[in-house]
């Protein structure tokens, strides 16, 4: 296998050029910030980006916890790519990485300066410092669980990258928790009040008696206390309130949403 690195300050674009860098040079892999991804693919791996400080971020970056590193260096070997680039933000750094995950010496090492204008750099470290916004080489849904409750947004690019080309690329634009001031949450009145309007629009759907939601660590549970209209069918009302209030909770606050437990208590006449 061999082996890459792409070498930058914090801010710089690293991620943001990863893709279009393995395109060129025909890298199949990409190690980011704790994440094996291979052809578009996250395959193993928690993203420092969902670390609540910069120093647990680091040590993410790094593979420091030898359970996570052990997983993912079993995950390298099973997929076996040809070719693999680490993405860090200095020489040691990528050599440190590349010890733990028992890579071969890296036979070359790529400066963001060679491939990149001082414009993208500025733009990027805006992005990062100014307006806190972090890329991930990988499409949104596969990182929807490790970033729960994170805002999150697709960057869709068709170029290709791997072996198979002309195929829909994705970046995700994500805003970690050490970027913040303070803590962010939603509280369960949000929720709720993103269910009840939802259901305004539900075909079949009275009234609702109560919403309850539970944020857990990577996921939201919703439990709906609802009266049907009579004379409709109750599973397939029940199925549309779930795919809508999980579609809007999704688009709303980006939570990844585990489950949507509706409980009809009473059926009241068609209005």
């Amino acid at each position: 296998m061999k082996v890459y690195a792409l070498v930058g300050k914090s801010g710089t674009g690293k991620s943001y050029q990863a893709m279009e860098l393995c395109e060129k040079r025909g890298i199949q892999a990409i190690i980011d910030d704790g994440l094996f991804i291979c052809n578009n693919t996250v395959m193993a791996g928690i993203s420092a980006k969902t670390d609540p400080t910069k120093i647990g971020a680091v040590k993410t970056a790094l593979f420091t916890q030898d359970l996570r590193k052990a997983e993912v260096v079993k995950k390298i070997r099973e997929v076996s790519p040809d070719s693999i680039l680490i993405l860090g933000t200095s020489e040691g750094m990528v050599k440190k990485i590349a010890a733990r995950l028992e890579f071969p010496p890296i036979e070359e090492i790529i400066r963001i300066e060679d491939i990149t204008t001082p414009e993208q750099r500025e733009a990027a470290h805006k992005q990062r410092n100014v307006m806190g916004k972090h890329v991930v080489p990988a499409p949104t849904a596969q990182l929807k669980r490790q970033f729960s409750g994170y805002f999150m947004d697709p960057m869709r690019i068709f170029r290709g990258w791997g072996p198979v080309h002309d195929i829909e690329e994705e970046k995700s634009v994500v805003r970690p928790t050490f970027s913040y001031m303070g803590d962010f949450f939603i509280s369960e009145k949000s929720v709720s009040d993103i269910v009840y309007l939802t259901a305004r629009d539900v075909p079949g759907v009275s009234e609702l008696k109560k919403v309850l939601a539970e944020n857990r660590k990577e996921e939201l549970i919703v439990r709906i206390l609802a009266v049907f209209e009579q004379d409709r069918s109750i599973p397939k009302t029940a199925a549309m309130l779930q795919r809508r209030c999980a579609r809007q909770i999704d688009k709303m606050t980006g939570f990844n949403v585990g489950a949507i437990n509706v409980e009809v208590r009473e059926l009241a006449p068609r209005e």
